[in-house]
């Protein structure tokens, strides 16, 4: 070894050193990058998504911080070359900090980030931001009353005036499968009811949109009586839902928005900066049903494993 070093001249062997340090440092985010990961708050949901980044991780060079929007100071994130914010309260709690940190927004709904999020996160173009929604694309959800009931040709949806933007695109999606829009609105404190019944008179399946104003823990069980007593069966965004009594609902588990956030993470951190992913909906997601309702109204619907896989959900 000794004397192949000195049959190379001096500036060579320098030159040599200097390549291959160069190539250890180009990859140098991608080999140690520290991700700080903020929670909403310690609830199940919020941790099974740390969780399943934390596992996804493990084995990779990325150091992660685990953090909850309560007391969120800046010097928390100081040192992180990306940040998780889970959730809407951990997301708003990172945008109120000075911290040019990029960050991922995930488990949020779009219209949050649409309307608020995106500005407050991206702190005037100062800070890059990114988000992977909660709810489901509308084309998606389109797709699954096409195949899941056949027969449905017309899709009920009531709105608050908050949401009343979407109706474009919501029609846009139901058209596409040949499916006509029947649109109810609400407004203010107006009663759910009305609004509700005059919708469900004139459609085939109510199409459950995460509009909190609409659908909440005091509104749910007079949806779903009400819907039950017109016998139009509802496609819902959640498992909850389900069990609530919505025929079907279509949505992606903590787990499911944990794996694709992890996945989004590495991908951000291989090259020499962040690049993070355009804003989008979830990739991984699944179907659930509740069978005692099928049975009530009388559907009979394919298995859930059968409708994810005509959706093209992936493994």
């Amino acid at each position: 070894m000794t004397l192949w070093l000195r049959l190379i001249p001096f500036p060579r062997i320098v030159l040599m050193g200097l390549a291959c340090a160069c190539l250890a440092l180009v990859p140098a985010l991608a080999a140690a990058a520290r991700v700080a990961v903020v929670l909403s708050d310690d609830s199940a949901p919020y941790q099974e998504v740390f969780q399943v980044i934390q596992a996804f991780l493990d084995d990779g060079p990325h150091a992660l911080i685990r953090t909850t929007a309560a007391g969120l100071a800046a010097s928390s994130l100081n040192d992180a070359h990306l940040t998780v914010a889970v959730g809407v309260r951990a997301a708003e709690s990172v945008a109120a900090l000075p911290v040019r940190t990029p960050v991922l927004a995930v488990l949020v709904p779009r219209a949050w980030y649409a309307k608020t999020g995106r500005a407050r996160l991206s702190d005037s173009g100062r800070r890059s931001a990114s988000a992977i929604y909660l709810d489901q694309p509308f084309e998606r959800q389109a797709q699954l009353i096409r195949l899941a009931i056949p027969e449905a040709q017309r899709v009920g949806v009531l709105l608050s005036d908050e949401q009343a933007s979407l109706t474009g695109e919501l029609g846009a999606a139901l058209h596409a499968q040949q499916l006509s829009l029947v649109l109810g609105t609400l407004s203010g404190e107006q009663h759910l009811i009305a609004p509700l019944e005059n919708v469900l008179s004139g459609a085939d399946v109510l199409l459950a949109v995460a509009d909190p104003q609409v659908f909440n823990r005091n509104t749910a069980q007079s949806l779903f009586l009400t819907s039950y007593r017109y016998r139009v069966p509802v496609l819902g965004y959640s498992r909850s839902l389900t069990r609530a009594g919505a025929l079907l609902s279509l949505h992606s588990s903590p787990a499911q928005i944990g794996r694709q956030t992890a996945e989004s993470v590495i991908a951000a951190l291989q090259g020499e900066s962040v690049r993070l992913p355009l804003p989008g909906h979830p990739i991984y997601f699944s179907i659930s049903i509740n069978e005692q309702v099928a049975r009530s109204l009388g559907y009979t619907l394919l298995p859930e494993a059968e409708l994810e896989k005509r959706l093209g959900a992936p493994r």
